[in-house]
């Protein structure tokens, strides 16, 4: 055993097994693969998810592509009710956290006898079923007017319909809205609740569908990519819209070694800070401090990672903001750094749930997922972001970087158990 798992082991072991935190199951809806096992071989090959986007219309858009889940088939696992009357970031919401469910071995008659944490984070709820509202009354007027496609709309559906979905009589549901790192957020806040008490079971993470509104808001700003993804790149040109979901459930160590479940990672800790210093351009000591003070709160040292799932958008200020920030903490020597957005798109809420999805994975079969459609970095992003290829790692700490608009900053951190 090295000095870091030495080290990382100890100040895990100093935690009562009643304040560990592990991860059991994953659940995960993307564009390069659906389930545990498809989404591995999908990050191990280095899959591209991009497609033209028929989620709405995109005339008049000279850059129409994106990362939508395909064979997406919600009434194979919702039973309490049609499909049909969630929205499909809820669908999202509900089938991966039931999919996590399953994929922790866990009975759900066994799960509603427990106190259960859903926390689902979002940047755009349903604002998919708003654009088809708003295209509906201008094309058609206020007799158009769906009321069934409007009890849709409350984004707080897409945590309570888990609740709801499982027949879960003891669960506190929060969705949070933190834009881009709000699956860290929602993992953070189910860690916290695991590693306090307060509950026995977390369902957490993110989701989001592709919609037009959030499209057109990047369009406007010029960053949307003509083809691909390409973060780190000295040729970026911006990112992909994308759309999925990936929710983890966590139990306690103790609780997972009771009934023998399987360990895919042990949360370690997580950071946040909220800058406010602007509308979209990201703050270096914000992100900075954010990294800082969740490797505190994991008890790691920087030179104990041995992997970064960077926030890695694309865009020009973002891939070098975020690079420097990681130079700076990690004193010019950063660990391997990669986006999985290359893969993915920019999956909104979704994306850093969907990158925890994936570090767990990683650690698990010992293996670095590639940043895709690579040529030659730039100058200005000094990591080494593993160009196009996947590579043999044995993973014991890997952080995971989400980065939103105004500053919401979270980062997570997972050890090999």
């Amino acid at each position: 055993m090295n000095d870091t798992a030495q080290r990382t082991g100890r100040q895990a072991a100093e935690r009562p097994d009643s304040a560990r935190v592990v991860i059991t199951g994953l659940g995960v809806f993307s564009s390069i693969g659906i389930g545990a096992k498809e989404f591995t071989e999908g990050l191990r090959a280095g899959r591209s998810g991009v497609s033209p986007i028929t989620a709405f219309d995109v005339t008049g858009y000279d850059r129409a592509n994106g990362c939508e889940v395909r064979d997406f088939a919600p009434q194979e696992w919702i039973t309490r009710g049609p499909a049909s009357e969630l929205g499909r970031a809820s669908q999202f919401s509900v089938v991966a956290a039931r999919m996590a469910v399953r994929d922790a071995g866990m009975d759900e008659d066994e799960l509603r006898g427990r106190r259960v944490q859903i926390s689902i984070g979002t940047t755009d709820g349903e604002s998919r079923d708003m654009d088809h509202l708003a295209a509906s009354w201008v094309s058609d007027g206020p007799e158009a007017f769906d009321p069934g496609l409007s009890r849709r709309l409350s984004a707080d559906r897409l945590s309570a319909s888990v609740a709801q979905e499982l027949r879960l009589t003891d669960a506190e549901c929060v969705t949070l809205a933190t834009a881009c790192s709000a699956g860290n957020y929602a993992i953070g806040h189910g860690f916290d609740a695991l590693r306090m008490g307060d509950a026995d079971i977390a369902l957490c993470g993110g989701a989001d569908a592709m919609c037009r509104k959030s499209f057109t808001a990047f369009y406007r700003l010029g960053t949307i990519a003509p083809d691909f993804c390409r973060p780190f790149d000295v040729d970026r040109q911006g990112i992909l819209t994308g759309e999925g979901a990936g929710v983890v459930m966590m139990e306690t160590l103790e609780s997972a070694l009771a009934r023998g479940a399987r360990i895919y990672a042990e949360v370690l800790g997580y950071g946040l800070s909220c800058d406010a210093h602007h509308p979209v351009s990201p703050e270096q000591s914000s992100i900075e401090r954010c990294m800082r003070s969740a490797l505190d709160d994991a008890g790691v040292a920087p030179e104990d990672v041995d992997l970064i799932s960077a926030h890695g958008t694309g865009t020009r200020m973002n891939d070098v903001t975020e690079s420097r920030a990681i130079r700076g903490v990690y004193e010019g020597r950063p660990p391997r750094t990669i986006s999985l957005k290359s893969m993915l798109g920019h999956t909104m809420g979704a994306a850093s749930a969907l990158a925890a999805v994936a570090c767990s994975l990683a650690i698990t079969h010992g293996f670095i997922p590639p940043t895709i459609n690579h040529r030659r970095t730039d100058p200005e992003c000094e990591i080494d972001c593993v160009p196009n290829e996947s590579v043999d790692a044995d993973l014991r700490v890997v952080q995971n970087n989400g980065l939103a608009f105004a500053g919401n900053n979270a980062v997570v951190v997972l050890g090999k158990y």
